[in-house]
C-alpha cells in the first residue's frame, strides 16, 4: 500500500466505527489493508477510477460520473444505523465489522470459492496468488462472508467469491454471490438480475428445467462485468453468477467469455451454490 491508500483505508475504518475502538496500531493497519484488499479484489475492473466508500461488507463504489453503486441486497449499513452489536464471532465476542474472518460463516465463503473454481470449463485455468501473499493481499481467488441485516430476528448473510480465469494471454473473472434467505431482493427474474451490484443492462429470461432465470446479456454504461444471471430459490436464497473478459487493467482481456448464456443461467440454479 502506498501512503495515500493507507490514509484512505484508515479514514474509512475510523468513519465506520461507532464508538471508536481503543487505539491499536496493529488493528488499524490491518483494517486499512483489508479495505485495500477489497478494493483490488472486487472492483479491480474499475482501475484507478474507482473510489471505495465503505470499509464494511462489499464496498460501495463511486464511478467517474459520480454515481454510487452498491452490490445487490440492502448494502452496508453504517454503525450509527443500529444499536445492535455485530453478530457473534467464533470467539464468543461480537465481530469487529460486517465481515466474518473465522468460524462457520467464513467457512461457507471459502466453500463457495471452492465450488466456483470447480465449475470453470476445460480450456481455462484458474491461477492462484503466490503462497507468500496474505489473505488481504490476494486478488486471483478471493472470498468473503458478510452480515447484511437482521430480519424478523434472523441474521441474513451474503457470500461472495471471485475467481480469475485465464486462457492464452488473457485473464478474466467469474464471480458468484449468494444472499441468504430473508433478503429483500426482488422475485421477478429480470428485476432481480438488475439488482446485481446496482448494474443494469439488456436482460432476458432463460428457462432452466422448470424454472426461470434472469440473465443480463449486455451491460449498460457500467461495464465492470459482461454478463450475469440471477435466480431466487423457493426458500428465498438468491444466487448471482457473473463473468467478465477482464480481471483488471494491468492484464490483457480474454478473447471470449467462459460460459454461454444458457450455461450461465444453469449455474445460477446449480445446487452447489445454494448455500443454506
Amino acid at each position: 500500500m502506498n501512503e495515500e491508500e493507507l490514509r484512505e483505508g484508515l479514514r474509512s475504518e475510523m468513519a465506520g466505527t461507532t464508538p471508536p475502538p481503543p487505539l491499536s496500531t496493529t488493528a488499524a493497519l490491518g483494517a486499512a489493508r483489508r479495505t485495500h484488499f477489497r478494493r483490488r479484489a472486487l472492483w479491480a475492473s474499475l482501475g484507478s477510477a474507482a473510489v471505495v466508500l465503505a470499509v464494511t461488507g462489499f464496498a460501495a463504489v463511486a464511478t467517474p460520473d459520480g454515481h454510487v453503486y452498491q452490490p445487490a441486497g440492502q448494502g452496508p449499513l453504517a454503525s450509527s444505523d443500529t444499536k445492535e452489536p455485530w453478530p457473534t464471532g467464533p470467539d464468543g465476542r461480537p465481530q469487529e465489522d460486517r465481515t466474518a474472518r473465522a468460524g462457520s460463516r467464513y467457512e461457507q465463503g471459502a466453500h463457495l470459492l471452492t465450488e466456483a473454481v470447480s465449475v470453470i470449463p476445460s480450456g481455462y485455468t484458474t491461477p492462484e496468488d503466490p503462497s507468500s501473499r496474505s489473505a488481504e493481499e490476494r486478488t486471483l481467488r478471493t472470498h468473503q462472508a458478510q452480515f447484511e441485516a437482521k430480519v424478523d430476528g434472523v441474521d441474513v448473510w451474503s457470500y461472495l467469491s471471485s475467481v480469475a480465469v485465464a486462457q492464452g494471454t488473457g485473464t478474466g473473472r467469474v464471480i458468484v454471490e449468494v444472499h441468504g434467505a430473508g433478503n429483500q431482493l426482488p422475485t421477478e427474474p429480470c428485476d432481480l438480475a438488475q439488482k446485481f451490484w446496482g448494474m443494469r443492462g439488456e436482460c432476458q429470461v432463460e428457462t432452466v428445467g422448470a424454472v426461470r432465470v434472469g440473465v443480463v446479456v449486455r451491460p449498460g454504461s457500467d461495464d465492470r462485468l459482461d454478463q450475469w444471471s440471477a435466480y431466487r430459490h423457493p426458500d428465498g436464497v438468491v444466487v448471482f453468477v457473473a463473468q467478465g473478459v477482464r480481471l483488471d487493467e494491468s492484464r490483457p482481456a480474454l478473447t471470449k467469455l467462459p460460459f454461454s448464456v444458457p450455461q450461465l443461467a444453469a449455474l445460477a440454479v446449480d445446487e452447489r451454490f445454494h448455500l443454506k
